[in-house]
């Protein structure tokens, strides 16, 4: 079979990574384009410092980081290697970023990445230019380092070309030309280039390689400041012009700054300064012996306090001057993330933006292994271009939640922190009576989301004593309230109303609508109508790409509630002529009626019949509640008795309004997400994106009874073959905290006999057993009753292995 022909678009850092990784492969018609001269183009790759901190929050862009340095030790132009092991070293001047790079230290060690929290003396000697007395510690990472990017690009792109590829510089990119829905190849001033893969590897310019095929691609270019200082008596004779730098890469984050080494130099990076959006097409794309394109005058005066922080920092810099500096362009997102995927409406246009050098042959790699393998060894969840709500996609979004992102680059940032604006983009009809109610709302995919209620306060005191949490440490208390307690209390004991519209879902219809679910999904799906199923979506490896419910609504029409865009993606990039795939979501609502005095709100306002046999679990019938018009699912993630009502989003205020006047002689309560998720994890149900990803399979996840190998062929099933929970080497465990109080936040390490194995996903307090509890990835080998530690702020937290589900693991409260 032929390898297809593949233009890059952009030979930076990204571009020349992903001609080596396709042509390592055996794609070796690969052409590489770039509007500017080889091999220092103009972008934002002929200027980058270079920096490489290998330790992020997410696993995926650690992963990344950790295999850019792996490719880049291998790497050498003119006998000089391309990456500088230096270390990396980010300072603590605050008892807060001290207590943070502790979390953070957690991190590289749940992602394997090799670290250590030192001292301000080690910090000094590592560092000698530091003023010690003003540092609490340091995070040092002795395998990140300094990647020279530039030369990079080069050793890539000679060993690119050796295997076939051809590098073509001066060259723009006017169009895509493209027939029935394909890319055909790009158009340039200097003619057509056919092609059947194309990739924007184009960086700041990607929204406008975006626009040629009709794609939004949500990323602001932003100017970011970056300068040099005159000589350094202190770094005299430290280093040579080959060697540049011999001390680690150090991150100054309590004054959003960085710095490294120019032989007798030193290099400061500033995030201080105001946002300064930069508009792509202003920019003249020539690069001259003294200007480039990503390269903008010097504001000097924006440099000024960082200046000032940095002579404090290093006293030794009161003896030298800032000798030149620029504003330096690169691309920031909405979330942060890069941006990758194909098209949804061109195949074989893809995308690899927003990338920094630190994660660049990673994402190289990972965009490689779809475009050659069909799917990525790494999960790319987090970086997938079609995670993005459409009002995400809004440029006045992205222009500001860009420019948030790169103010809060360096901030300490918890993870349910949300937004502070834009918000209230988009509310569900219920939203006015949540408000009444004191709903504390945080934001995800835009929504509003109630996390617990204020008016529940006085339910505390009403509280059994068991019920009543112990008192959390000040990070876990942040955004969250004891009140969920008693949320979670009438959820279990009398009945609560959750707000579910959030949750995506989609209409899948037309003749064929059956066949195609089967063929995506691994559970049985051929059965009467009224019938709701968990099952999973898998990748060709086997991986689980997503988990969904589908009910059955008529014989060729299904209801599938889907974790988010890339689901509705999903489908449509496999849909058959004459199947539909609808995105119902903003048109309907949903209220959860939970709890053990569920049915006695539901079933007098309702002439149909609600009993355990008259709507049996897992089964969904059309409705009228009050007269309202609904369709009525017997599903419940909380693990008691009840139904997800939905309704058009016009009718859905008069439903909330319905149950909530018939309720109050129940004791009704409105009930969030905080109640919601410590109910979930009771019951051991999984979140996907948070509890398993593709690089998990349905066996290790604890879901394999949603795989029905015998129903026939699905996408993944030849790759289960031979699997089973007994075989897999893994497996995501339930924890109990055995001192009853310490709530953990997920991605803590998890050390099995001392030493490291696996990391926390999800967690929260158990209100019903009144333990906190944890999920985690750990060896096959740490079984029931195993004892296991959790590194929570470099403090041990001894915990148990426990079956699961800790709370009625019968089923009788939920079918009853």
């Amino acid at each position: 079979m032929t390898a297809p022909r593949v233009v890059i678009i952009g030979a930076g850092i990204v571009g020349a990574n992903l001609a080596d990784e396709l042509t390592a492969r055996g794609w070796t018609d690969v052409t590489v384009l770039d509007q500017g001269p080889l091999p220092r183009t103009g972008g934002s790759t002929s200027h980058a410092p270079g920096l490489v901190f290998q330790t992020n929050a997410s696993k995926t862009m650690t992963a990344f980081a950790r295999y850019t340095v792996e490719k880049f030790l291998t790497l050498e132009v003119d006998g000089l290697p391309c990456f500088n092991q230096v270390g990396g070293m980010e300072v603590a001047t605050t008892p807060a970023r001290w207590e943070d790079l502790k979390r953070k230290h957690g991190w590289a060690t749940s992602w394997g990445v090799s670290g250590s929290l030192i001292d301000a003396e080690e910090c000094v000697r590592r560092w000698p230019l530091l003023d010690g007395s003003q540092i609490f510690g340091a995070l040092y990472v002795p395998t990140d380092g300094l990647a020279r990017a530039a030369k990079a690009v080069v050793a890539l792109a000679e060993r690119a070309t050796a295997r076939g590829a051809r590098f073509v510089g001066s060259t723009k990119v006017t169009d895509i030309l493209q027939d029935g829905g394909r890319v055909t190849g790009v158009r340039t001033g200097r003619g057509d280039f056919p092609a059947d893969v194309v990739v924007s590897c184009a960086g700041f310019w990607g929204r406008e390689i975006g626009a040629m095929v009709g794609m939004d691609v949500p990323l602001l270019p932003l100017a970011h400041q970056y300068v040099k200082t005159g000589q350094v008596a202190e770094l005299l004779g430290r280093n040579t012009e080959a060697s540049e730098a011999s001390m680690p890469i150090l991150r100054h984050q309590d004054q959003d700054l960085y710095f490294r080494e120019h032989v007798d130099r030193l290099g400061i990076g500033s995030y201080a300064h105001r946002p300064m959006p930069v508009d792509e097409s202003t920019l003249d794309p020539a690069v001259t012996g003294t200007a480039m394109p990503s390269m903008l005058p010097f504001t000097e005066e924006d440099f000024a306090p960082s200046w000032e922080q940095s002579k404090l920092l290093l006293p030794a810099l009161r003896q030298t001057k800032v000798e030149e500096g620029f504003n330096g362009i690169f691309s920031f997102t909405p979330d942060g993330q890069s941006l990758v995927g194909e098209s949804a409406d061109v195949r074989g246009f893809w995308l690899a933006e927003a990338v920094w050098v630190t994660h660049s042959a990673g994402i190289a790699k990972a965009v490689a292994e779809l475009l050659v393998d069909g799917r990525s060894e790494t999960d790319l969840h987090e970086v997938d271009v079609h995670r993005f709500e459409e009002v995400q996609l809004a440029p006045e979004y992205v222009r500001e939640t860009a420019q948030q992102n790169f103010v809060e680059v360096y901030d300490i940032l918890h993870p349910l922190q949300p937004k502070l604006s834009p918000r209230g983009l988009r509310v569900t009809p219920f939203h006015a009576r949540q408000r009444e109610l004191g709903a504390v709302f945080l934001e995800a995919g835009g929504w509003e989301r109630p996390h617990w209620f204020e008016a529940n306060a006085p339910l505390l005191k009403q509280l059994p004593h068991d019920w009543l949490p112990p008192a959390r440490d000040t990070w876990s208390a942040q955004f969250h309230s004891p009140i969920a307690a008693a949320e979670a209390w009438h959820t279990r004991n009398g009945v609560a109303l959750y707000d579910m519209t959030p949750l995506k879902r989609v209409e899948i219809s037309g003749p064929g609508a059956l066949e195609f679910l089967q063929s995506l999904t691994t559970n049985q799906l051929d059965k009467s109508v009224g019938s709701v199923t968990y099952t999973l979506m898998l990748d060709s490896a086997g991986g689980v790409r997503s988990d969904v419910t589908v009910a059955r609504l008529e014989p060729e029409v299904f209801q599938v509630g889907i974790n988010g865009n890339l689901d509705v993606d999903h489908f449509r990039r496999h849909r058959p002529s004459g199947v539909q795939v609808r995105d119902i979501t903003g048109g309907t609502c949903c209220v959860g009626v939970w709890g053990p005095l569920a049915r006695d709100l539901v079933q007098p306002l309702s002439r149909e019949d609600f009993s355990h046999t008259g709507l049996k679990y897992f089964r969904a019938r059309e409705a009228r509640i009050a007269g309202v018009p609904v369709t009525a699912m017997r599903l419940s993630y909380v693990g008691e008795l009840g139904w997800e009502i939905y309704t058009s989003a016009d009718n859905g205020l008069r439903l909330w309004d319905t149950l909530w006047e018939a309720g109050r002689e129940l004791g009704v309560v409105a009930a969030g997400r905080a109640a919601f998720n410590s109910l979930r994890l009771e019951k051991g149900y999984r979140l996907w994106g948070t509890d398993m990803t593709t690089e998990h399979d349905p066996y290790e996840a604890g879901v394999g009874f949603a795989v029905r190998p015998a129903k026939g062929p699905f996408l993944g099933r030849e790759a289960l073959e031979g699997r089973s929970e007994e075989t897999a080497s893994r497996r995501l465990r339930c924890l109990t905290i055995d001192d009853g109080r310490t709530v953990v936040l997920g991605k803590e390490p998890v050390f099995v006999d001392g030493v490291a194995s696996g990391y926390v996903t999800s967690a929260a307090y158990g209100y019903t057993i009144g333990r906190p509890i944890a999920y985690a990835w750990l060896p096959a080998s740490a079984d029931l009753g195993s004892g296991v530690e959790i590194e929570y702020f470099g403090r041990r937290v001894p915990a148990t292995v426990a079956a699961e589900p800790l709370v009625d693991p019968g089923m009788d409260r939920i079918r009853r």
